[in-house]
């Protein structure tokens, strides 16, 4: 297997007095160190070129956390209409072991499809606003994972891992690409909870730990303790002074990278006190802009909240956006209700169309990436055949992606008639990161990392490029 070099290892900067002061005269966000910075070749941030020509410059990655049921949503299925309560035979592990399983019936599901746009795919009333931007997406119906519980299957979809920290795909396309804004973190995460698998979902694992995704919660204060506490001036003394120590401590350490890690946070911090209340001030955003993702001036909470910060973002440079929609809590884990859909769906629905065709309008839609996801679909079938609610199952769900080098408008794969299992051109999680890495200009078998004695990458020893979706 061939192996992308790795970035040279981080060396500490000679004294900065002088370019600290500059930049504090000047009240800028510290040009001359930000030139400095991406202009060091030991910078783990610094600008690199992936392995060929991308179609796609960042991403905006939207996770539907707790298992969107796929028969409900994005995959129609009037089999299962037609057979509702019928009793199939419970022949998988998955099943006829678990309790409670020893017969399984068919259940329908409860909102209705349609076909949308001029291409006709078909999406469930549950998603009115995402329907009428089918011509801008390509979904895939034919998706499938390696487990059924959520801590797995979450960790799967992030990281290419279902049992053990490995780093996420945020931080893959940090460390492959860099930034190009050192003043903000390459890779973000807006959740206003945790997700399952927690901050593993995220990290950056064995790769520097300047790929690591920052954590925006939202609110008031979207980013915790961002306001300096002490003049700018002193400010920038005391961080000089702690960037000789640093990197005498470094030098002597034999560029550890931890440390080299810890010492790019604090400039990246010092940058991001300035660039990160610009960031998520929407004052400026007009009454259209802010109509068009539903959200309400002056809120910040939400998920439209979560959706125009992600544009924002990008527009600052930011490679990787990840938005979660709900956390651990009251997410689309529908064991007992499957009616819970309704408000989850609602919440996320304008949103994701504002979001779709605010970049489209701006024209950033072609060299962005939108990916939306889950970590599996939900049971075609349940134990009694008036059960209200559908359990995990990680044969078959969907995912869709939209925007740069995606073809629009297209069905990639289908599942059988009632939605068991992936049974037309299947997509495993593998294959599914091997495509976004493709798009962003990476050979999946290429982009690696030496740990411990072997080269990792983020899809495992598996993992096909889906061209079939690919403009």
């Amino acid at each position: 297997m061939s192996r992308r070099p790795h970035p040279p290892a981080w060396t500490p900067l000679p004294p900065r007095r002088g370019l600290l002061r500059s930049a504090v005269a000047g009240s800028l966000l510290m040009p001359a160190i930000v030139e400095r910075l991406l202009a060091d070749a030991g910078d783990p941030l610094s600008p690199r070129e992936p392995h060929f020509a991308p179609r796609a410059k960042r991403v905006i990655f939207l996770f539907m956390t707790g298992g969107v049921s796929h028969v409900d949503t994005f995959d129609p299925k009037p089999a299962l209409h037609r057979d509702h309560g019928k009793e199939i035979k419970a022949d998988h592990p998955e099943i006829k072991d678990r309790p409670g399983y020893e017969r399984i019936f068919l259940k329908r599901p409860q909102w209705d499809f349609a076909p949308h746009g001029a291409c006709g795919t078909e999406v469930s009333s549950l998603f009115p606003h995402v329907a009428r931007c089918v011509d801008d997406i390509a979904m895939i119906r034919s998706m499938h994972t390696s487990h059924s519980n959520h801590y797995n299957a979450t960790l799967g979809m992030h990281t290419g891992s279902f049992a053990f920290s490995r780093p996420s795909i945020g931080s893959w396309i940090s460390y492959g690409l860099g930034t190009s804004n050192a003043n903000l973190p390459g890779f973000v995460v807006i959740a206003p909870q945790q997700t399952y698998a927690g901050t593993q979902v995220y990290a950056s694992d064995f790769l520097p730990g300047a790929h690591q995704g920052t954590l925006v919660v939202p609110g008031p204060q979207p980013v915790a303790n961002i306001a300096p506490r002490v003049p700018t001036d002193r400010q920038a003394l005391e961080l000089e002074a702690l960037a000789a120590l640093d990197g005498e401590h470094l030098a002597a350490r034999g560029a550890d990278p931890l440390l080299a890690a810890r010492l790019k946070s604090f400039e990246t911090a010092f940058g991001m006190q300035m660039a990160v209340p610009d960031a998520f001030d929407l004052a400026s955003e007009d009454d259209a802009t802010l109509a068009l993702y539903g959200l309400p001036r002056g809120r910040t909470d939400g998920f439209a909240w979560q959706c125009l910060a992600a544009r924002r973002l990008l527009e600052r440079g930011v490679r990787f956006v990840e938005l979660v929609d709900t956390g651990s809590s009251n997410n689309w884990d529908a064991h007992g209700d499957m009616m819970s859909h309704v408000g989850l769906a609602k919440n996320v629905d304008q949103p994701i169309a504002g979001l779709l065709q605010d970049l489209k309008r701006r024209g950033m839609l072609d060299d962005t990436l939108v990916v939306w996801t889950t970590e599996f679909g939900r049971t075609p079938f349940n134990n009694t055949a008036d059960a209200k609610g559908r359990e995990h199952h990680p044969w078959a769900f969907t995912s869709w992606l939209a925007g740069a080098g995606v073809r629009g408008g297209t069905v990639h794969g289908a599942t059988d008639e009632h939605g068991l299992r992936a049974v037309e051109k299947p997509v495993h999680v593998h294959d599914f990161h091997a495509t976004i890495l493709w798009l962003m200009g990476f050979d999946h078998e290429r982009l690696t990392f030496r740990s411990a004695g072997r080269d990792y990458r983020l899809t495992d020893v598996a993992g096909k490029v889906v061209h079939d979706v690919l403009a």
